[in-house]
């Protein structure tokens, strides 16, 4: 894999667009076959938009439209794929608790978290869907960004 330092600042495999959507901008590693990264904060840079499967996806999600994801990068670790097969199973507008994914899944909640946090494809694979069983739990792309997703979703 031949990585490379792109405008935003992030290594990538191909190159950072930006999709405008109705909750803010969301940034995503597009590289002419897959999407492997996601950010959803300002990466201070007025990058490109794409006509892409990724692209298409977002602009089918914040249209309330669901179709199947685009083609992704693959998962670098069984967990990973164990995991992104569990987070895929969580329902549009609905949320599990850590525990109750990590049991599902034969593993810690705090591993779950973990895992979670470490997430490259945020919205894609729906790690915004897990809270704490005391509230909203964490989410590596801000509070703000877990808040905003789980309301939109909610309102479907």
């Amino acid at each position: 894999m031949n990585l490379a330092r792109n405008p935003a600042g992030f290594y990538t495999v191909g190159i950072v667009y930006r999709f405008d959507s109705t909750l803010g901008p969301v940034y995503y590693d597009w590289d002419g076959h897959s999407c492997s990264l996601i950010w959803l904060r300002d990466v201070g840079e007025n990058l490109g938009q794409n006509a892409d499967p990724a692209s298409d996806w977002f602009e089918q999600c914040f249209q309330k439209n669901i179709i199947t994801l685009p083609p992704l990068a693959m998962p670098k670790t069984p967990f990973q794929v164990k995991m992104r097969a569990g987070l895929l199973d969580i329902p549009f507008g609905e949320v599990r608790t850590y525990g109750e994914l990590a049991k599902r899944l034969a593993t810690a909640p705090r591993a779950m978290g973990q895992a979670l946090g470490a997430n490259p494809l945020p919205i894609l694979i729906p790690c915004h869907r897990v809270l704490a069983a005391d509230g909203l739990g964490g989410f590596a792309c801000s509070l703000g960004w877990k808040k905003k997703l789980l309301d939109f979703e909610r309102r479907l």
